[in-house]
């Protein structure tokens, strides 16, 4: 019986992850059946049809750029100061939890500072 409780939590991740892109799937399937019956009859394809199916198509994605790094950089060493900060707020009840949750805090501290490190090097680039 406990072993429905993980089972369940990582079950509905998953529902939450595939069920949207399903759904969507199916509906641009219908659009597509329907675009094909009226291209097969001869009728034309009003303009709204086709902006419709435009709508969802993504532009390339642009090069990062310096700010997007720095902002990026922020946050991900905000993470890594907030669980540091964690690990000492904890400490007063349990000592034995700060020195694994600051060394977990390293992790995306120095991903932060990488990132801002990466945003100094790209400002001359453009």
């Amino acid at each position: 019986m406990e072993i429905l409780i993980p089972i369940t939590l990582f079950a509905m991740i998953a529902a939450i992850v595939i069920a949207p892109r399903y759904f969507k799937s199916l509906e641009r399937q219908k659009l597509q059946d329907t675009l094909r019956a009226a291209i097969e009859k001869g009728q034309p394809l009003p303009p709204e049809v086709v902006a419709a199916m435009t709508t969802d198509v993504k532009p390339d994605r642009t090069l990062p750029s310096s700010s997007r790094d720095l902002r990026t950089g922020i946050i991900w060493l905000g993470v890594g100061i907030g669980m540091a900060a964690l690990g000492v707020a904890l400490s007063f009840d349990e000592p034995d939890a700060t020195y694994p949750l600051i060394g977990i805090a390293a992790f995306p501290a120095f991903i932060g500072l990488a990132f801002i490190v990466i945003s100094f090097l790209n400002r001359d680039r453009k």
